[in-house]
């Protein structure tokens, strides 16, 4: 199972990198034959081609390499090699700035394009989530400290209204981070209409890591009944004796009231004795156990390996709501979404620069080939967003002024335009080599985060 889980991953991270690549690529590729510059290779992925096609003799090649990391739109250049004169027309040097501008810039347009479409499609087919309504609310919270109670459906964060819960908590994040005080609409649990103004601590807005657990907000869910419906092999629960049907009814004297009542006990306790009453076919049982201890981002949590006995459906569907747009209303939400989330991701880069935003949110590709193959276990739709998100952040990270990036060759073209004449081939070429050190050095450092996050 773990190597069918291994290949799931890998299949879909390939399969979103392959897309996200082959969009940039072919952005880049429009620009060229729309504005008349010749192009020699149009590649996806490195290393040895696997695939190619050519038309004819000085048509443009058409290659798949052996890895799909990265892409290239070969376009004829007097800097690269030879030029035949009648070529030299359609040389990429030979062009105005104006011109090599927009062939640059034609790759991330291309993401963000493909974002807007992956998001118009998510719209208009809809998603099935659950209603932002609040659970018991933690005293000491940020949600407690602004008068949220249990029951509260969050209607719209700003002016953003939120039917779903990742709606409701995504706005309320994103708008955290520019916002000290967000002014959210609620229907009471007696269906009454209100308001509540959560402040936010600006250290807080700073640190999304930890944001969420300080607010406090946790989704409402009908009881569960304390029934156990499966026991781990070798776990804690098994060697202490649970089976299967075991209704527990109280641990170390206090009643067991739900599952969820249960789970929390177990794992405020690592390590220490706990004592359970149940009920097993009739008779009632006493049994003694003592949680594992198991490191979370919260620290160490008790464990027993069990989990609660299937619930029926029906108990979860009032709590489900259907989300769709027509295809007008869908295009601008998508056109909004994709703008939104290229100033949050400016926002967040800006912030780690100058130390104010953890580096810790950084992903590298071992996290994103995990978020690609989650997504698609979710289904097709959590994975046309996750590609979104990710074609966004493609667009955004090539727009950066780093040499060897597109970002990087406008800011040449730049000062090309304030000097009158471009910078030296030699000063250009030492730029670039310092852009691929930090490229390196970046994907060096998200490639530890990961490791550190998910050990061996």
């Amino acid at each position: 199972m773990q190597s069918f889980g291994l290949v799931h991953t890998v299949f879909y991270f390939l399969l979103a990198l392959g897309v996200l690549v082959a969009f940039h690529e072919f952005g880049h590729f429009y620009a060229c034959r729309k504005l008349g510059v010749k192009v020699l290779r149009f590649s996806i992925g490195i290393g040895k081609s696997v695939w190619r096609y050519r038309k004819s003799a000085g048509a443009t090649e058409f290659s798949i390499g052996a890895l799909p990391f990265g892409g290239n739109v070969k376009m004829l250049d007097e800097r690269e090699g030879e030029v035949e004169p009648a070529d030299l027309p359609s040389s990429f040097n030979r062009q105005s700035l104006a011109v090599r501008s927009a062939i640059v810039v034609a790759g991330p347009l291309a993401n963000f394009l493909l974002a807007i479409l992956l998001y118009w499609i998510v719209f208009m087919v809809g998603e099935v989530g659950i209603r932002p309504v609040l659970g018991p609310i933690a005293p000491g919270t940020l949600a407690q400290q602004a008068g949220f109670a249990e029951g509260d459906e969050i209607l719209a964060v700003g002016d953003e209204t939120t039917p779903t819960w990742n709606l409701a908590i995504g706005s309320l994040i994103e708008q955290a981070m520019d916002q000290e005080r967000l002014r959210i609409a609620v229907r009471t649990a007696k269906g009454e209409p209100g308001s509540r103004i959560l402040a936010m601590p600006r250290d807080l807005a700073e640190h999304p890591e930890i944001l969420y657990e300080r607010l406090g907000f946790h989704p409402w869910q009908p009881p569960i009944p304390p029934i156990v419906g499966k026991i781990e092999p070798e776990s804690v629960a098994e060697k202490a004796g649970l089976l299967t049907g075991d209704r527990l009814l109280t641990v170390d004297g206090e009643p067991v009231g739900d599952w969820q009542q249960w789970v929390e006990y177990v794992r405020a306790r690592p390590g220490k004795e706990l004592v359970i009453e149940l009920e097993r076919e009739g008779s009632q049982v006493s049994l003694k156990l003592r949680p594992a201890e198991v490191d979370s981002a919260q620290g160490k949590i008790g464990r027993v390996g069990v989990a609660n006995a299937p619930v029926p459906e029906a108990m979860f569907d009032a709590m489900q709501v259907e989300y769709r747009l027509p295809a007008l209303p869908a295009l601008s939400a998508a056109i909004s979404r994709t703008y939104e989330y290229s100033a949050l991701t400016l926002k967040m880069m800006g912030r780690m620069l100058i130390g104010r935003v953890s580096v810790d949110n950084l992903s590298g590709p071992i996290g994103i080939a995990q978020s690609a193959g989650q997504s698609a276990r979710l289904g097709y739709v959590y994975f046309l967003k996750f590609m979104a998100i990710v074609s966004v952040s493609l667009g955004v990270l090539n727009l950066l002024p780093v040499p060897v990036l597109d970002g990087g060759h406008l800011l040449f073209y730049l000062i090309e335009g304030v000097r009158g004449r471009p910078l030296s081939e030699r000063v250009q070429l030492v730029f670039q080599n310092i852009g691929i050190v930090i490229l390196f050095s970046l994907m060096i450092f998200t490639f530890y985060l990961d490791i550190m996050r998910h050990p061996a």
